[in-house]
């Protein structure tokens, strides 16, 4: 850069100096007020925050899956994808990914939010498994069977 043209720009800088500082300062403290208001209403109602963000994860998860338009999933963030390795619906977890479970449809569905990715989907039994087996009873010395309820 020669002389000339860095005397150019260092004039133009000084000339304009109090307006980039004034539009800076006016820019710096809209964005102060912003956020306050917006941390303001978290702290009144944080309920109304959490629905929000899953109102949104489920919005970008169902553009990919369909997903269960009856129930509220729960959520749960995977924080330590080594406590869960040994389960194979957690094999390509890592730190960071949701996991949506629809219990009455019986769906868990494992979702990237780095990539915008459905990693896993799986079938949930939960309270559908059959009775335990029955337990001898050893009252008279031989083991006798416990009749097992039938379903219907």
């Amino acid at each position: 850069m020669n002389k000339e043209a860095f005397d150019k720009v260092s004039n133009f800088i000084r000339a304009n100096l109090i307006g980039v500082l004034a539009f800076l300062l006016i820019f710096s403290s809209i964005a102060n007020i912003a956020f306050y208001h917006k941390l303001s209403n978290i702290k009144e109602d944080p309920q109304q925050a959490v629905q929000e963000q899953t109102e949104k994860l489920i919005k970008r998860v169902a553009k990919l899956i369909n997903l269960p338009t009856d129930e509220q999933p729960t959520i749960a963030t995977v924080s330590d994808p080594s406590l869960l390795k040994d389960q194979p619906f957690f094999a390509k977890a890592k730190k960071g990914f949701k996991v949506l479970i629809y219990a009455n449809a019986g769906k868990t569905v494992l979702y990237d939010p780095f990539d915008n990715k459905v990693v896993e989907v799986a079938s949930l039994n939960i309270g559908n498994q059959e009775p335990p087996p029955p337990t001898p009873s050893t009252s008279s010395g031989q083991a006798t069977p416990t009749p097992t309820p039938k379903r219907k």
